[in-house]
């Protein structure tokens, strides 16, 4: 299919090809999805609900509940509030949902409803049931990225939910940013190897990997409860995983509740990992345990066993900007080369920060956000790698490129399934890691080494 494509860059300010990115109501919804008992519900017209409905359905392999507020020609001309109010009524009285997460979609924003309004009058009117709560995010798709969008809904959620009772408690918040629920549930197991108290925000872990029981339920047993989120301004500190997913949220706890925070990369890697548990230790005031001192062994190990052969190979990577951070800090830390890095999202720090960890392996790196897969496919044909890292998107460059060895990593991954059950961050995240990257070169090899070469042992 991009057979076509042509080695020459022509530089782009008002077209992308094959973005690397999808739009913001996505992550909103995402992000509600982790609350317990939330309800997502996309303000705008049906096609938009069903379309990022199906998206995340396509990587979580799970059911996704939303509603919507079902535009038609009559709400884009006068307005969606007599459909918000409608479909507020019929979500609570059908579907009794703890919290209604909205989030708006272009249409909403283009004709410019005004959420909090609509969110005041329906209370006032009685609408929403009493110890029921809505809260809203405005998420236009023509901005941002999916990345914005899941941080504009968890940064509303601490601004609607949050609050403080002048009581510390012994928890420690933590913010995981956009990852999967295999890497929250990951975390959450390091926490507890630490013996740290914590609450998550999101949580979609036993939300969007439920098991197989025979029994559907609309509202699963996982998601961070309301009282969890209020009780989050009464916490010691908050630690905020990915710049780009989890600052603001931090910021706005801060703000709102004068809970100190500290923002560090995605735990993704060695130098990662001992971040998230160094900084969660001293929050928390406790020792780390042999236990993670043993995880940290095995990948020490496994690095050593492995870094002969991913000595100086090239590597082109893109996606979410905290993914796309920590995997190249992974990939420096095995003698990987950086050469080509980029991401959808805007954002100029995202290139410093790249920039900052390949200085020393890989000074001349092309590193650009808000950039697109079509022309990474470009710099690859200029720059040859030997490895293509990224989103389920990135199959086709590969296959053009002659069956470039690629690995999956990050959002979204639709032609996998057991992706979304093995994590990406922490010493286990980065040991299941590094053996895909290792299975795909050497599968390489052995389709390609001549016949009198072709041993057993590699």
């Amino acid at each position: 299919m991009l057979d076509g494509t042509n080695a020459t860059v022509c530089e782009r300010t008002a077209l992308r090809i094959n973005p690397a990115k999808t739009c913001q109501p996505i992550g909103a919804m995402y992000a509600a999805l982790g609350i317990h008992g939330c309800m997502p519900h996309s303000h705008g017209s049906q096609g938009c609900c069903a379309y990022h409905r199906s998206h995340l359905t396509r990587h979580f392999k799970e059911p996704v509940v939303a509603t919507t507020s079902s535009f038609t020609e009559g709400a884009s001309v006068f307005g969606g509030l007599s459909n918000m109010t409608t479909a507020l009524s019929n979500i609570f009285s059908i579907y009794d949902p703890e919290v209604v997460a909205v989030h708006t979609t272009c249409l909403s924003e283009v004709i410019g409803d005004d959420l909090p309004m609509m969110i005041k009058k329906n209370i006032a009117e009685g609408k929403i049931p009493e110890g029921k709560h809505v809260i809203h995010a405005n998420t236009p798709s023509f901005v941002g990225s999916h990345v914005t969008g899941f941080s504009t809904m968890v940064k509303n959620t601490i601004k609607y939910l949050s609050d403080k009772t002048g009581e510390t408690s012994d928890s420690v918040n933590i913010l995981p940013g956009y990852v999967d629920p295999s890497d929250m549930r990951e975390l959450k197991r390091i926490a507890a190897e630490l013996g740290v108290k914590i609450t998550m925000l999101p949580d979609t872990s036993d939300v969007l990997d439920q098991p197989q029981t025979g029994v559907y339920t609309m509202y699963p047993r996982g998601g961070t409860k309301v009282s969890e989120i209020q009780a989050m301004g009464d916490a010691i500190a908050t630690l905020a995983c990915g710049d780009f997913a989890s600052k603001e949220a931090a910021e706005e706890l801060e703000k709102k509740c004068n809970v100190p925070f500290s923002l560090i990369d995605l735990p993704i890697g060695l130098k990662g990992t001992d971040t998230f548990i160094d900084t969660l230790r001293r929050m928390a005031a406790v020792p780390v345990p042999a236990s993670i001192t043993l995880e940290r062994g095995r990948l020490l190990d496994l690095i050593s066993d492995m870094s002969q052969y991913f000595h100086g190979k090239k590597v082109a990577l893109f996606g979410d900007p905290d993914h796309v951070v920590g995997v190249t800090q992974l990939l420096v830390e095995i003698g990987m080369i950086p050469t080509v890095v980029i991401t959808g999202t805007p954002g100029k720090r995202f290139e410093r920060k790249v920039a900052e960890i390949v200085s020393k392996v890989s000074p001349d790196a092309h590193i650009e956000a808000n950039a697109d897969i079509h022309k990474l496919h470009q710099i690859i044909k200029n720059r040859k790698v030997d490895l293509l890292m990224g989103n389920t998107y990135g199959k086709h460059v590969a296959r053009a490129e002659g069956n470039l060895p690629f690995v999956r990593f990050g959002f979204p991954i639709m032609d996998r399934t057991g992706h979304r059950l093995f994590p990406l961050v922490g010493y286990r995240g980065a040991m299941y890691y590094l053996d895909k990257i290792l299975d795909q070169l050497f599968d390489k090899a052995d389709r390609e080494v001549p016949e009198e070469l072709f041993e057993l042992i590699q």
